[in-house]
This record gives structure tokens, C-alpha cells and sequence, in this order.
């Protein structure tokens, strides 16, 4: 099972989650009437939280514990987080099309520019090839 499937499972009641994180349960409610946080729900309602969601219920009490930072300033934290994780992650594509699109170019001007006749340039085609 990939660990980040883990993370997402749906495992802790609302009691249990609460405990994990030192806050009441309807702590826990309110903050998804906000929607900090939304755990899963049962086929009988029940909210199930996820360990995503736990390590996300420790960002909030941290923000207020640690930094004393209200409600509306954790809401607008975690938003800006969520859009600067969005925003790395179409980086990353973006980097890696671009990454090999330079590679595929360099690639093919080595082998206009050289003699494929010749071992040693074959050897190095082949090396660049396995850098590139």
C-alpha cells in the first residue's frame, strides 16, 4: 500500500481526533464549519478523520497556540499554503516538460554535428545520452 494512501485513509472518530490533537470535538466541528478541515463522512454521517487530517488540525493549533494567530488568519494561511503548493507542483510539470524538451534538442544537435562513423563520437553520444 503506497503510505500516502495511508495518510488519506479515513480512520479516527471525531473523539479519537480530538485526543490526537488536544482540542475539544467541537473545536474539531467548528473548525470544519469553516472549512479548515473536512473529514470524511460515513454512510451513517459519521465524520471520520484522516491522519492528513489530524497533521492539518495541529497546523491550526499551532498557528493559534504557538503564533496567536485567529481564526480568520489561519483560514487565509492555509489558503495561501494550498495555492503555493498548487502553484510548486505546475511549476515542477512545467520544469520537467521544459527539461526534456532541452535534452531532446541538445541530443539532436550533437548528432547533426558530429561523425557517427567515428567510435569515440558514438561514445560520447551514447555518455551525453545517459546525462541527459
Amino acid at each position: 500500500m503506497d503510505p500516502r494512501e495511508d495518510f488519506d485513509e479515513p480512520k479516527y472518530v471525531i473523539s479519537v481526533a480530538a485526543r490526537l490533537v488536544d482540542l475539544h470535538p467541537q473545536t474539531l466541528r467548528h473548525y470544519e464549519n469553516m472549512g479548515l478541515v473536512t473529514p470524511s463522512r460515513t454512510e451513517g454521517n459519521i465524520r471520520l478523520y484522516s491522519q492528513r487530517d489530524v497533521e492539518q488540525l495541529r497546523r491550526i493549533s499551532g498557528l493559534i497556540d504557538d503564533l496567536g494567530v485567529n481564526l480568520a488568519g489561519v483560514e487565509v494561511i492555509l489558503r495561501m499554503n494550498e495555492r503555493m503548493e498548487q502553484l510548486q507542483a505546475q511549476m515542477a510539470v512545467e520544469i520537467h516538460a521544459l527539461r526534456e524538451e532541452l535534452r531532446a534538442q541538445i541530443y539532436e544537435v550533437i548528432q547533426e554535428i558530429g561523425d557517427n562513423k567515428d567510435q569515440n563520437w558514438q561514445r560520447l553520444i551514447k555518455e551525453l545520452k545517459t546525462l541527459l
